[in-house]
């Protein structure tokens, strides 16, 4: 590790100061948790590259810190009373960085490219918009297949992120290599494994709250380097802080700490239908159960991180209004899962889980394989770095695989297209035509009663079936320089650099 740690500092060095003409003051330098993938909002689909796209893309929508939602390139919307459209109006006097104007057909081409492109993970999303049409230049309707309650809950992500049409034409798939949007600021470079540089839009329709020059993201997964580089000055903020890294943050008087629940979850995806790979532990839903049997969450949480996460096994924490709690977080049963196994006919069971290199998740995983061992399950611990790992779960290419998703302010954003048979993010290939009919029904309702209900009944599937493993629910943490001003956090843990400034 030391040896790491003398090789990654350097380069970090020389990542963080290439610059020596822009003053310190005039730049804002944030150290993520891993390297992000394309700077594309349709086919993204790694976390990190969400804090990315904030600086860079504007949305149509946007959610405050208590998930109310609010507009940005959008100045308001208006259902039909069929529900089967909405109209929205934008926002005049909007430019894109290359001078291209937006507006509606720029909304327009939008939503086309996100339901067309090919590797697109937005379709799901909003796959009942069947067209939309320019109602004038700031106007737009959008047509419904059927009635989506969280469509505009849904705009407040990727998928309402406005990318220029001139540059999406010319660039095509390689637009993420070059992005061209409306945000605060306009795309410089990226270096392979190292910094994603951003200089301030002077055209940005409210350049008023944008108080840095540039923006420098640096991926760094050593959360030790990282919270080096923030005590020495080198970072001004780090996402995602480990919990055990949490003392020495805030007896610093130098230094903050921002918290807040999260809206997802952490999860183990289990392999059960996604191409050969998936028989090992698709086969028989016994074996998931009697992985889920030997392990204590609690225990977990608490050994790992000194209890600062909630131990949780739905898609919504505990005391979320949707969570059914009729099934709790169950105890652990050493004897049962070994019953299990045994019944299943595979009383010695191996499989191997992928594990980004961070140190939480590393952490975890070697706690949950010391647990499943006193079961006679055999967990091999295989490292891939974060994008890596979730092209396998795309492929198939995979046993099990140990992510998170960081939530979304409706419900459905947590469920539906992580688990319906038609999905991209259903890495698991799991199906189950039930659990479709439920989560696609809450999908078309906006009564919170009538939708828990629904959410109940598809949660007992999910329960049953066992597609994935659901583990805790993160205080999402943010360190900060205390020179740092006006920093909120957000339950999606995206850092919103617009209205930030130094002292």
């Amino acid at each position: 590790m030391m040896n790491l740690k003398k090789l990654l500092l350097p380069m970090l060095m020389a990542c963080l100061l290439f610059s020596a003409t822009a003053s310190a003051q005039s730049i804002l330098r944030i150290g993520l948790n891993d390297d992000p993938d394309g700077i594309d909002p349709t086919v993204s689909r790694s976390y990190s590259i969400r804090l990315v796209l904030a600086a860079v893309c504007d949305k149509l929508f946007d959610i405050t810190p208590d998930q109310k939602i609010i507009p940005v390139l959008a100045t308001g919307y208006q259902w039909s009373k069929d529900n089967l459209s909405v109209t929205i109006k934008l926002r005049p006097g909007v430019k894109f960085h290359d001078g291209e104007p937006f507006n509606a057909e720029a909304v327009r081409y939008n939503i086309d490219r996100s339901l067309n492109m090919k590797g697109s993970f937005r379709k799901v999303e909003i796959e009942a918009v069947k067209s939309v049409d320019v109602i004038d230049n700031l106007t737009v309707r959008f047509n419904l297949s059927e009635p989506l309650s969280p469509l505009i809950a849904t705009l407040t992500d990727r998928a309402g992120m406005m990318i220029s049409p001139k540059a999406g034409k010319e660039l095509g798939d390689k637009f993420g290599t070059a992005p061209v949007c409306a945000g605060p600021f306009k795309f410089v470079e990226r270096v392979a494994q190292g910094r994603i540089v951003f200089d301030r839009f002077a055209d940005y329709w409210d350049s008023a709250n944008v108080h840095f020059n540039r923006v420098i993201f640096t991926p760094i997964t050593d959360s030790t380097v990282r919270l080096s580089a923030l005590r020495s000055g080198e970072l001004d903020m780090i996402e995602r802080v480990s919990p055990t890294d949490l003392k020495q943050l805030r007896s610093d008087p130098k230094l903050r700490v921002g918290q807040i629940p999260e809206q997802g979850y952490q999860v183990i995806r289990y392999n059960i239908n996604n191409g050969p790979r998936g028989k090992l532990l698709g086969e028989d839903p016994r074996v998931r159960e009697a992985i889920e049997a030997a392990i204590d969450r609690q225990t977990l949480v608490k050994v790992v991180f000194d209890n600062e996460y909630i131990p949780g096994n739905q898609w919504v924490q505990p005391k979320n209004y949707y969570y059914n709690s009729k099934i709790p977080v169950p105890k652990r049963d050493v004897e049962k899962a070994k019953a299990l196994l045994k019944a299943a006919g595979k009383p010695n069971f191996t499989f191997s889980l992928i594990v980004p290199p961070e140190r939480d998740r590393q952490e975890a995983a070697q706690v949950l394989q010391s647990m499943l061992a006193e079961a006679g399950i055999k967990m091999n611990i295989v490292s891939q770095e974060n994008v890596t790992m979730l092209t396998a779960g795309t492929k198939g290419d995979f046993e099990a695989y140990f992510t998170f998703w960081s939530g979304r302010p409706d419900p459905d954003g947590n469920m539906y297209q992580h688990f319906s048979c038609k999905s991209r993010q259903n890495d698991q290939g799991y199906c189950n035509p039930k659990f479709d009919a439920f989560a696609g029904k809450a999908r078309q309702i906006s009564n919170p009663a009538e939708r828990k209900k629904l959410y109940d009944q598809a949660t007992e599937i999910l329960m049953r079936d066992r597609p994935v493993l659901m583990l805790w629910h993160r205080n999402i943490f943010t360190g900060y320089n205390a020179k740092i001003r006006n920093f909120t956090p957000y339950p999606d843990g995206i850092i919103r650099v617009k209205g930030i400034w130094t002292s």
